[in-house]
């Protein structure tokens, strides 16, 4: 039996524990802070172990898996993978902080765990990450949405969102940029980054489109492997529009990899 906790129980997680319940070949626990932790408890029931520390458990995970937000990356990443937990992070974009990333890949080797960063909301990850092997020359990854969907963001005032017509690029630079300055886009950007170049050398373009059919994500890149173009139109969960469904179906598959016979 595999044991795994979630990090939070919010839109993500909701969706793992469903897509779990009832699997014989795993233990889950949940990790909410105390305020939640008893209304976490009446939706779970009994079968299900609800803390509010990692001390509280009754075993080490063998799999922890944070869907909280960047915050949570930082307070429990070091202290799941220290215990021996592997460490899965859904909030990729916290790991612009370059220091951060170097205290959970040092936390990793020491203590010969994992630091697990999924696709999320986007394909050909495995296809970029198999490409830097043998040599990657250039990395681009464009997003286009609706206007609407720029509100509330530097884009404002970068561009006039009332009067756009046609697709419009309004920003262009690295993926750490674009994580730092528009953090909707930074679990992507981030995700891209550490699967090829690095945060500096990955282009980014950020576009306004009134004619987007929804978040439009576009990957390219080129190397000694020769080019590749993957795009994705992807659908928010139903429980929350700002959370994409392929991200928590990202965790879901990472559960059945530890738990099925064959690993894809």
């Amino acid at each position: 039996m595999r044991h795994i906790l979630l990090i939070g129980f919010g839109a993500i997680g909701r969706h793992v524990a469903s897509g779990i319940a009832g699997e014989r070949r795993v233990k889950l626990s949940i990790l909410v802070r105390p305020p939640y932790r008893e209304q976490t408890e009446e939706t779970v029931g009994r079968a299900v172990e609800v803390v509010s520390r990692l001390d509280e458990m009754q075993e080490v995970p063998e799999l922890a898996i944070e869907c909280a937000g960047h915050a949570a990356v930082a307070q429990y990443g070091e202290p799941c993978i220290a215990s021996g937990s592997d460490f899965f992070v859904t909030s990729v974009g916290a790991l612009t902080d370059a220091a951060l990333l170097k205290r959970l890949t040092d936390a990793a080797r020491v203590h010969l765990g994992k630091l697990l960063i999924p696709a999320g909301a986007i394909g050909g990850v495995d296809a970029l990450a198999a490409a830097r092997c043998g040599g990657l020359s250039r990395v681009r990854y464009t997003s286009r949405k609706a206007p609407s969907a720029w509100r509330g963001t530097p884009a404002e005032e970068m561009i006039d969102l009332d009067s756009l017509k046609e697709a419009t690029e309004f920003w262009r630079g690295d993926a750490g940029d674009a994580a730092r300055l528009f953090p909707q886009n930074a679990n992507v950007a981030a995700t891209i980054a550490l699967a090829g170049l690095g945060f500096e050398r990955t282009e980014v373009s950020l576009n306004a489109d009134p004619a987007a059919p929804g978040n439009i994500h576009v990957i390219e890149a080129e190397g000694a492997f020769g080019r590749m173009r993957v795009e994705m139109q992807g659908k928010p969960l139903p429980s929350n529009p700002k959370t994409s469904s392929l991200a928590a179906l990202s965790v879901l598959r990472a559960i059945n990899n530890r738990t099925g016979a064959i690993q894809i």
